[in-house]
């Protein structure tokens, strides 16, 4: 009964030594057959992330470039100012001068010109 006790150990050892060797020897397969799993499955996912953010990155950077635009025409606007200045006296000024003829012209007697848009040898032929 001693030599099968013992032979009950020594396989029961044995089984357990094959057992491990069997789980160390196949590990880094399984591992690695796991590793092909995981990019198998989650690539696809990544490549299309990637994707978005390259379009993304276009359009941000088309929007930066549309910002950075419109800021200078900002600035050169403000440069532009002296000029709008120039401009706008001068329009006061016909307009002080369009009001002096007029006025010269209604003491006169002088019927003013109503219609602006005929012009002298359209009136002439129009005329004959």
């Amino acid at each position: 009964m001693d030599d099968q006790e013992m032979q009950l150990k020594v396989k029961r050892v044995t089984d357990k030594f094959t057992e491990s060797m069997y789980v160390l020897a196949n590990e880094p397969s399984i591992a690695l057959y796991r590793l092909q799993e995981h990019v198998r499955r989650s690539l696809p996912e990544l490549v299309q992330h990637k994707t978005d953010m390259q379009s993304w990155e276009e359009q941000s950077q088309g929007a930066i470039y549309t910002v950075e635009y419109a800021c200078s025409a900002v600035k050169s606007m403000v440069n532009s100012s002296l000029y709008f200045k120039s401009i706008d006296g001068l329009l006061k000024q016909a307009i002080t001068m369009k009001e002096q003829i007029g006025a010269s012209q209604g003491r006169s007697g002088v019927k003013p010109a109503s219609n602006y848009s005929e012009s002298p040898t359209h009136a002439s032929s129009t005329a004959s």
